[in-house]
């Protein structure tokens, strides 16, 4: 997709979901446009297309040019006009509002493509944008982020990147940095004008307060990336501790089936809930027990892998009867893992302390550091918005957007390349320090403009672009 030459071609797709809604929208985008909109579109006004206005809407009937006798019509639309520069893509554009239906939908496009558009590829309408410099790569990656939003705190995030957020944030140590890149650059064109003690001493610090800059940003993806991403969550247990029950009373509906009989869960299921603006992903996992069943068996290795692969666990028990062997085996399954204990039955008798499983947990897993244990009952729902505290608390430590100062990072790409800007950096003061050859530095610093420029996109390569944009729905 990444060499496509966007002057010599119109594309088109879909823009609304698949499926029967109330509209449907056909997006098409390139300097003809108009002229494809043109063919397929009839305004009893007879309103031209070509001779309407940017930002103008006109009603008529999406009309097939090519049937028998005269065009026929296929449904009834209002289509809009934005011509370039100032569009989505920064080149004409035409949207068709028509029925949501599949059939209206489906043809349209087809007569859209009948008439000289190109089927776009995935995300091509927002590739577009950046290579035209409406929006730079960052910007781009949050549109998608907004669509895949799961909460309003994700989405904010989202729409700040979107407006230029983590951009605004990284110009200036560009700017600060290719300002440094010269003044090393010059050193080397000009080696007989030594640069004193103090110079040096000037250049390592800013140096090291690009680093710190950097940094900064790359620390605040500790906790950013759930909002994007979601908090992989597992409910681990074994059989009739009431984990599914749990998962049920988080959802406030019956996803779960619940039955007194052990092993009832046979494989994991996975449902997204949202606790204070974060997205958590929480995975029901087949009771872990000694069991030569087949299917039993496969469900406990997939339990087991759910907890390798979870960023937390919920170790449940059941509070109302004695600890046992197949207990310990859960706590030892969750060695490594951050885990939040969860005492369940409370609404009966219990027969053990917070403390006990506590210590039956350092014992099990050699771990002495603090763990969180919270009682429950799924069946009355009692400590569940205490679990869901103590769950956002240890996930966040704390810590929300709205504490946080400055921009947020949410995406993997963008904190790689931050770390590698840094090491850069790193790797340029120790050359300084050590008195290397200026030629040393420049290429260090070099090296960190680089990673910089693959977030805003100043500095990619094809195999970025066709990986970023794949994710796209095609009408986006």
């Amino acid at each position: 997709m990444s060499n496509i030459n966007l002057s010599d071609d119109t594309i088109a797709g879909i823009s609304t979901p698949p499926g029967v809604g109330g509209i449907g929208i056909i997006r098409i985008s390139g300097r003809d446009a108009l002229n494809i909109a043109e063919r397929i579109f009839y305004s009893p006004k007879e309103k031209k297309i070509a001779s309407m206005p940017s930002f103008t809407m006109a009603y008529g009937f999406i009309i097939d040019p090519e049937s028998a006798e005269k065009p026929e019509k296929v449904d009834e639309a209002l289509l809009s006009v934005m011509r370039a520069p100032k569009s989505y893509t920064a080149e004409d554009v035409v949207e068709i509002n028509c029925h949501g239906g599949l059939f209206t939908v489906s043809k349209t496009l087809q007569l859209a493509l009948n008439a000289g558009a190109r089927l776009a590829a995935p995300g091509e309408f927002t590739m577009r944008a950046f290579l035209n410099g409406r929006i730079d790569l960052a910007q781009a990656e949050a549109v998608l982020d907004i669509i895949n939003a799961a909460t309003h705190s994700s989405g904010r995030l989202a729409l700040e990147q979107l407006c230029g957020g983590l951009s605004s944030a990284i110009s200036p140590i560009i700017n600060e940095l290719i300002s440094i890149c010269a003044g090393v650059e010059a050193q080397i064109d000009f080696p007989e004008d030594d640069i004193p003690p103090s110079d040096k001493s000037m250049l390592a610090d800013k140096i090291n307060s690009l680093t710190t800059a950097i940094k900064t940003l790359s620390d605040s993806y500790s906790f950013g990336r759930f909002y994007r991403e979601g908090m992989s969550t597992a409910i681990v247990g074994k059989p009739n501790v009431g984990k599914s029950s749990l998962l049920n009373a988080l959802l406030k509906r019956d996803r779960a089936i619940v039955t007194p009989l052990p092993g009832t869960t046979r494989d994991t299921i996975e449902e997204a809930i949202n606790i204070n603006g974060l997205p958590v992903r929480i995975v029901d996992t087949a009771g872990i027990r000694e069991s030569h069943e087949l299917a039993e068996a496969e469900g406990i290795n997939r339990s087991i892998a759910a907890i390798e692969s979870a960023a937390l666990v919920i170790a449940v028990f059941d509070g109302s009867t004695s600890f046992t062997s197949d207990d310990d085996e859960i706590l030892r399954a969750t060695t490594g893992k951050d885990i939040i204990i969860a005492i369940n039955k409370a609404d009966k008798k219990m027969v053990y302390t917070n403390d006990y499983v506590i210590d039956k947990y350092r014992h099990a897993t050699n771990h002495n550091a603090e763990v969180k244990v919270v009682n429950i009952s799924a069946l009355s729902g009692s400590g569940l918005d205490i679990l869901k505290e103590t769950l956002y608390r240890h996930v966040m430590r704390s810590s929300t957007p709205e504490a946080h100062e400055g921009a947020i990072v949410t995406n993997q790409r963008h904190k790689g390349a931050l770390d590698e800007a840094a090491s850069a950096l790193i790797n340029a003061k120790k050359s300084l320090r050590a008195d290397a050859p200026y030629e040393i530095i420049a290429i260090e610093l070099r090296n960190s403009l680089n990673a910089l420029g693959q977030i805003t996109g100043s500095i990619t390569t094809g195999d970025i672009l066709d990986r970023i944009f794949s994710d796209f729905c095609i009408g986006k």
